[in-house]
């Protein structure tokens, strides 16, 4: 350290100084890249990126690609942005949309392919294509800065699918069987374009090939409205790739405006907040919790204020008598009035649904009848509150010591599996956030129980 060199030149004390201020200085570039990132702008594959998208009509703009300490790659502004500013205006010839696909050599395939396939498997296959011709690709430039893998649980091995929240690893295995029959269900149409390759399309459109392009899809796309074409089937057609726009980080703390400008033919992002100059420019994909972006985008916020931790029916349920001869019929209601799903603990402590499913289940045989109340808000008796609170209490106890048992499992396996420490360490941030949450609400149903006694 800077320091303790300078404690052995004490004979030359003018060194001594000059270390220290190089010292200080060091400190501060540290302090400054961890809270501004290391600007990227000068590295190869950006420089090519911006002269590919310069030809293609993009005007610089204030936005320079940056590694920083907590999200990674990112996008940092030279310049300080106040709220109405735009961020990046990006030309229609710069998007992959489904326009672009039919105008490549794809297209004449896809237009004579029955039945039509659908936007997605046409974005899919582009990718796959344009990824395979490497240097022959116009869109090298683009797919050289994107994700070589990719951290969705679509990608994650079955080990660490089982250590997800079981809400998020029952939908992590559906968006599984989708991705696959989605490839399944592709393939006649992947060996019809075999005149275009030398090789063997099967060698091409291979399974980890079409999971790398949907993910790529499924994590980059913006949404941009198309109209329906008959060369395609009945999906929306919604997507566009927006090279350079898609290097902008996620955070729930932000609002934007986005959207395709007619008059400009440009896709706009206009910031609704302030940006220090240097600082990271945000956008927000929408008010969702942590496991819905781990399941969507590959990654969590940390500190999400909509983080939330569900509670599954099976786990509920443990907690209620299965004597109760108003179960069945109680489970009717919850059921006709969508409650037995989407039940959550938050930072401000158990949802409503999640207490209003709970009041209802513990109504008594001669409370029964004011069930309807019950789904108003109203209080039935002190009895029903107090259960009530006990019971929620216990389920969220119970959430805490599983937390903190897969987080023990986790750490074992960081240490045995190397090759898996990436996606367990996503899913340890994912549990550790969860943890808080589930803490904070323990707190929040003590203190009610406490002002009920």
């Amino acid at each position: 350290m800077p320091s303790g060199k300078g404690r052995l030149s004490k004979a030359k004390p003018r060194m001594k100084r000059s270390r220290g201020r190089t010292g200080r200085k060091r400190r501060r570039k540290q302090l400054q890249n961890f809270m501004y990132g290391v600007n990227c702008s000068h590295k190869l594959e950006y420089v090519k990126l911006k002269k590919w998208l310069k030809d293609r009509g993009f005007q610089d703009s204030n936005l320079r690609p940056a590694e920083f300490w907590v999200t990674g790659r990112g996008l940092m502004t030279t310049k300080a942005l106040q709220a109405g500013d735009l961020i990046i205006s990006l030309p229609e010839k710069c998007l992959v949309t489904t326009g672009t696909v039919l105008s490549s050599c794809l297209g004449e395939y896809i237009m004579r392919w029955k039945p039509p396939v659908s936007p997605l498997v046409a974005l899919c296959t582009f990718l796959i294509a344009e990824r395979h011709a490497g240097e022959n690709s116009l869109w090298k430039p683009y797919l050289d800065v994107l994700p070589k893998t990719y951290t969705c649980p679509v990608c994650f091995e079955h080990d660490v699918v089982n250590l997800l929240p079981e809400p998020l690893r029952q939908k992590s295995q559906e968006q599984r069987t989708t991705v696959h029959e989605f490839y399944v269900s592709s393939k006649a149409f992947f060996s019809s374009l075999q005149p275009l390759f030398a090789e063997n399309t099967g060698t091409i459109f291979t399974y980890s090939a079409l999971q790398w392009a949907w993910c790529t899809i499924n994590t980059r796309t913006i949404y941009m409205k198309h109209s329906q074409r008959e060369c395609f089937s009945l999906e929306p057609d919604v997507y566009a790739l927006a090279p350079y726009l898609d290097l902008l980080n996620h955070s729930p703390n932000v609002q934007v405006k986005a959207a395709f400008n007619e008059q400009t033919r440009s896709y706009e992002i206009r910031t609704n907040s302030q940006s220090k100059k240097y600082e990271e420019v945000f956008i927000c994909y929408g008010p969702h919790d942590n496991q819905r972006l781990l399941l969507e985008y590959g990654f969590i916020a940390m500190d999400n204020p909509h983080s939330s931790v569900y509670v599954s029916s099976d786990t509920l349920l443990k907690y209620f008598p299965p004597l109760d001869k108003q179960r069945n019929a109680k489970l009717s209601i919850l059921k006709d009035h969508d409650l037995l799903e989407n039940l959550t603990f938050g930072w401000d402590g158990p949802s409503w649904r999640l207490l209003t499913t709970v009041k209802l289940l513990s109504l008594g045989a001669d409370e029964f009848t004011c069930w309807r109340r019950t789904l108003l808000g109203d209080v039935i008796s002190a009895r029903n509150e107090q259960q009530s609170l006990n019971i929620t209490a216990k389920i969220c106890h119970f959430l805490i010591e599983e937390t903190q048992h897969v987080l023990l499992q986790i750490s074992q396996l960081k240490r045995d599996q190397e090759t898996l420490k990436k996606h367990l360490s996503l899913v340890e941030a994912l549990r550790s956030e969860e943890l808080k949450v589930l803490q904070k609400s323990a707190e929040i149903l003590c203190e009610l129980t406490v002002a009920m006694t």
